[in-house]
């Protein structure tokens, strides 16, 4: 189980799928028994997860319930959903409705579901001939270029519009706002409604509407979303959730709308560019950000908040103080993953300093060619290569794209280049098959709104 690479500055990183894989092989050998796992959404979608478990009371109680949970919250943040269902094991099901109950060790993540998907958080145990079945949605979204359309980005500290005709820009603009530090959401509606009209202006109809914007989204409401960060939370139940469909009604009653995270969009618009699917998308920025084109070239309405998915086994792993859970991606792949090798690479951070600045400190010792600077990132590709193989049990992966600010730079090459390494020689299998790549800044910038205009299927 030992890894191959050693993560330079983190002796003690536990990768997860060593941890996983080399769990499966030995309950494999011990007879072990069947468990289920199923993540229920909205609209009765279902992700099962069948893997193999010791039997009860022969030992290895206390390690089946240990892996179990980490599987089970990599699952409720990369699928979403209100309902947890365990099926075989009684046991491991008391254990995870314990840890998941509303004062258990998980409640962040029993409130966070539950406020989503606007349904009470629940754990159900099932025998295991009644074991869950995956229930997926098959309704492509996104890549319809056809007729006028409108894409919208809406970014933290910019907003980009494009007006979209068969596919091809006709005009696209981006103005500063800052819906993050306002808590009136009319300046939000009103900069929303503003770009639309402004992009609608060099259209001679607009046939549909597409948004990629940062947050949780569930059949085009705006369930979680940063951009509302200071509104109350009356005024977001009253006046922000049905938002994005209120201003859509502007432009006429059956235009058809399609809201997406901007990972998700992100992830579609590199899979447009590369005329492939099977593509993940991950952001290194203030958190980590995640995106997935299924097989079919198909958004699939997932979570994809890898920030919250664990990566490292490690009980010595860091704490995330929102989530109050450790190991997680947030620490991993982010300005915070910088920050904390830094001490291990003996670079020593002005505490006063933002952590955007103490990023910059950081890339700016990189740019000297400093081998400090480097190990931080070299440990980060390590994490990264591993973190990878951890995902693939989740997704189907045929391209990983990188970006965000942590990946600007000489630093973002050491990261990929790392992650490779690991891919080729610990998982050689995977590597034949998926290529991890940086998109250009520019074609990204300009692909992301044409991808969101393509989000919506107009209806013949």
């Amino acid at each position: 189980m030992k890894p191959k690479f050693e993560a330079k500055l983190d002796k003690g990183f536990q990768p997860m799928i060593l941890v996983f894989n080399d769990f499966i092989k030995r309950a494999k050998e011990a007879n072990g028994e069947r468990l289920v796992i199923g993540i229920e959404r909205n609209n009765g979608f279902v992700s099962a997860f069948p893997m193999t478990v010791f039997p009860d009371g022969t030992g290895h109680d206390e390690e089946n319930l240990r892996v179990v949970e980490r599987i089970v919250k990599t699952l409720l943040w990369v699928k979403g959903g209100y309902k947890i269902i365990i099926a075989g094991s009684k046991l491991i099901y008391e254990g995870i409705a314990k840890a998941y109950a509303p004062d258990g060790a998980r409640a962040f993540d029993n409130d966070f579901m539950a406020g989503v998907y606007e349904k009470p958080f629940e754990c159900v145990w099932k025998p295991i001939e009644e074991a869950p079945v995956t229930q997926e949605s098959a309704t492509p979204v996104g890549r319809h270029l056809d007729g006028c359309r409108i894409g919208f980005d809406a970014g933290g500290s910019d907003r980009k519009v494009s007006a979209v005709i068969d596919g091809e820009s006709v005009y696209s603009e981006e103005v500063v706002w800052f819906p993050k530090i306002n808590s009136d959401p009319q300046y939000q509606y009103d900069g929303i409604l503003s770009a639309m009209k402004s992009a609608a202006e060099h259209l001679p109809r607009v046939d549909a509407i597409g948004v990629s914007s940062a947050g949780v989204y569930v059949d085009n409401r705006i369930m979680v979303a940063s951009l509302f960060l200071k509104v109350s939370k009356e005024d977001f139940e009253k006046r922000v959730k049905n938002m994005y469909i209120d201003i859509a009604k502007e432009f006429g009653e059956d235009v058809p709308l399609e809201v997406a995270n901007d990972g998700d969009v992100t992830a579609l618009a590199g899979a447009m560019d590369l005329n492939d699917d099977s593509v993940l998308g991950i952001a290194m920025g203030t958190s980590e950000a995640g995106g997935y084109v299924d097989p079919s070239g198909n958004i699939t309405g997932w979570l994809n908040e890898l920030a919250f998915a664990p990566v490292d086994y490690s009980k010595d792993a860091m704490v995330d103080e929102w989530s109050g859970d450790i190991g997680c991606g947030v620490k991993y792949f982010s300005q915070d993953g910088v920050i904390k090798l830094a001490p291990a690479a003996g670079i020593e951070l002005d505490e006063s300093l933002s952590p955007a600045e103490k990023l910059k400190v950081v890339q700016g010792l990189m740019e000297q060619n400093d081998p400090r600077a480097a190990a931080i990132y070299d440990t980060i590709g390590v994490y990264f290569g591993y973190a990878i193989a951890y995902y693939s049990l989740f997704y189907d992966i045929k391209h990983v794209l990188i970006m965000g600010r942590v990946t600007s730079g000489e630093g973002g090459v050491i990261i990929l280049e790392r992650a490779n390494e690991v891919l080729k020689n610990e998982f050689p299998e995977l590597a034949e098959k998926c290529e991890l790549h940086i998109p250009d800044e520019k074609s990204r910038r300009v692909g992301q709104s044409v991808a969101a205009a393509s989000l919506p299927e107009i209806k013949k």
